[in-house]
This record gives structure tokens, C-alpha cells and sequence, in this order.
């Protein structure tokens, strides 16, 4: 009898597309979910008749409360190497596996880019008027060559947006908590002497830190108030490293010049959130991670894990 496999929130349905799951064929049904499922309820009738769960990134929680409901689980696979949203705990005590995968740092720096040029430039503005027979011509747009460009975050995805920026002639800094200036030399940045003064010097404000209890409402309603009003700030982090509310208040007022969003306080985001209509918002829907590279590292590697597993030998454990 073959072991029942749920891939979840495969949005794009093409899971089983981008990696070969016919060596797993004979000892496993694979069967995805393109549709989010929401509530631990839904999750329980959608999964107690599956042995593995491959789950993107930290979509979906899997509290004790919700792996002690499901008894037929054996294994999780987890896209990237980390995963805050599994009690691995619980796991370990129900006999349920983790396993994660690779995961490439290059589609989020590129999006970050993509979401800083398109506010820039105002190619959305520029583009649907272009589309439904608008005005020739309706943006100024923000220079880059020369501006300050400020990260929040050095690490492998802040370093990498740090390098672009120095190639378009940007004066680039940095801060975090635990920043050197060894680290910020070693890139090539500047090392701001505090995040105050970072928000306040820069253009552009990127946030690339991971998401911790110092990092959690970093970025309130009193340091966006430190911005220019000319600055654009850009999220591809972690929805909940700046206060929701506060940012969008920010925006409706017209006290910075526009945000870049990727992440969201709720994924998927509803139909009627506010942050869907905000003004001066350039949003996409957590693109950061997608693109067909890592989704084929993603769901390769999850093929890998599941026939390490079979074989009683599991490979990339978590925690």
C-alpha cells in the first residue's frame, strides 16, 4: 500500500512539474493542494489521510495541538532550513520526521530591486496608463545614482542588494544590532551610527533582518516617522518587522513617498485587506522565494528527503 503525500499551497500547481517524482512513484501518492487551507480544523480533514506533508516555507503552523490530531503523519517537508512555525518539539514526540531544503538567496534580492526600481520610476503609474490610453508622461522619476540607499541587515540577502546599489552609484549603509564594522567594511557599506540615524539619512530604506523578538515592530509609527518624505521603504523580509498600521497610515498621509511590500502581516492576503487599495504601495503577493530555480531546488530536494526517508536514512533534519 502506497504512502499518501499532500503537497501544500502549491499556488502555480507546478510541484510536481519542476522535480521528478516518478522515483518515488511506486511507494507514494502525491496529491496537491493549490488552494490555501486556513484553521487547524480544514487542516485536520485535508491531512488526516496523509503520511507526508511537504509545506512551503512558513504558509502553514504546525503546532502540537495540530500534529497530535493527525496520527497517520511521519514526516514534514519544509522548503529552506528554517522553519519557526513547527513544533519540533511535538514532532519528535508524535514519531513525525522534519526535513528541509536548499533554498537560493538571489529571487529575494532580485525582487527587492524590482520592487525598488518599479517604485522609482513609477513603471505601474506609467505602464496602466500607457495600457488604457492615459496621459504621456505622468511621473517624475527618483534618481538612484547618488542617493542613500540604507539597509537594515547585512547578512547574505542585505549584503547581495548592498553590492547593486554600489553598482548603480549609490552611497549604501547599514545597520543591525549586531553589525561590525568589520562586516560593513568587508561589503563595502557604511556602518550608520544607529537605525535612527540610518531612517532619517536615507532615500531608500530596505529591511533585511530575520524576524525575532528584537526585530518584531521595529519599525513603528516613531521611526517611520524618521523618514523623508521623499523616501521609499521596501519589505521583503518579514511582514511583522514593520507595524502594519503604522505603515500604512504613513502612506495614506503622504508622509513618505511609497513602500514596496512583499510580505504580509496575513498570507494569503484577503480580498478586502487594506493593504490591497493603500496609496503609494507597490505590493506582490510573497514573490520573494519564487522563481523556477528554487522551486526546482525546493521540490527536488523534497523528492531526495522522501526517498532518504523510505529508506530509513533521513537527510537535511531540522531543526
Amino acid at each position: 500500500m502506497r504512502l499518501r503525500c499532500a503537497v501544500l499551497d502549491d499556488f502555480q500547481k507546478v510541484a510536481t512539474e519542476v522535480a521528478d517524482w516518478s522515483v518515488v512513484a511506486d511507494d507514494v501518492e502525491v496529491v496537491s493542494f493549490d488552494r490555501h487551507i486556513d484553521g487547524e480544523d480544514d487542516l485536520v480533514a485535508a491531512l488526516a489521510g496523509f503520511d507526508l506533508v511537504v509545506t512551503l516555507r512558513e504558509r502553514v503552523a504546525f503546532p502540537r495541538s495540530l500534529i497530535a490530531r493527525l496520527p497517520r503523519l511521519k514526516l514534514i517537508v519544509a522548503s529552506g532550513m528554517r522553519n519557526s512555525v513547527i513544533d519540533y518539539a511535538a514532532a519528535e514526540a508524535h514519531g513525525v520526521t522534519v526535513c528541509g531544503t536548499a533554498s537560493s538567496s538571489t529571487p529575494p534580492v532580485e525582487l527587492t530591486w524590482a520592487l525598488l526600481l518599479g517604485l522609482a520610476r513609477g513603471i505601474v503609474e506609467e505602464n496602466d496608463a500607457m495600457r488604457s490610453g492615459g496621459p504621456w508622461q505622468s511621473t517624475v522619476g527618483a534618481d538612484l545614482h547618488g542617493r542613500r540607499l540604507g539597509l537594515l541587515g547585512l547578512g547574505k540577502i542585505g549584503s547581495r542588494v548592498a553590492r547593486v546599489g554600489i553598482a548603480f552609484g549609490m552611497h549604501v549603509s547599514a545597520w543591525s544590532q549586531n553589525l561590525t564594522r568589520e562586516r560593513a567594511d568587508e561589503v563595502g557599506v557604511e556602518l550608520a551610527g544607529s537605525m535612527e540615524e540610518l531612517l532619517a539619512d536615507s532615500d531608500f530604506v530596505s529591511v533585511h533582518l530575520a524576524l525575532g523578538d528584537r526585530t518584531r515592530g521595529l519599525l513603528g509609527p516613531a521611526e517611520l516617522a524618521l523618514l523623508k518624505p521623499s523616501a521609499f521603504l521596501i519589505n521583503t523580509s518579514r511582514a511583522a518587522i514593520v507595524h502594519q498600521d503604522a505603515l500604512l497610515d504613513a502612506l495614506h498621509a503622504g508622509r513618505i513617498a511609497g513602500a514596496g511590500v512583499d510580505v504580509f502581516d496575513i498570507e494569503p492576503l484577503p480580498a478586502d485587506h487594506p493593504m490591497r487599495t493603500a496609496p503609494r504601495l507597490l505590493a506582490t503577493p510573497h514573490l520573494g522565494y519564487v522563481s523556477r530555480a528554487n522551486y526546482a531546488t525546493y521540490y527536488g530536494q523534497a523528492v531526495e528527503n522522501i526517498r532518504a526517508f523510505l529508506a530509513g536514512e533521513p537527510v537535511r533534519r531540522l531543526p
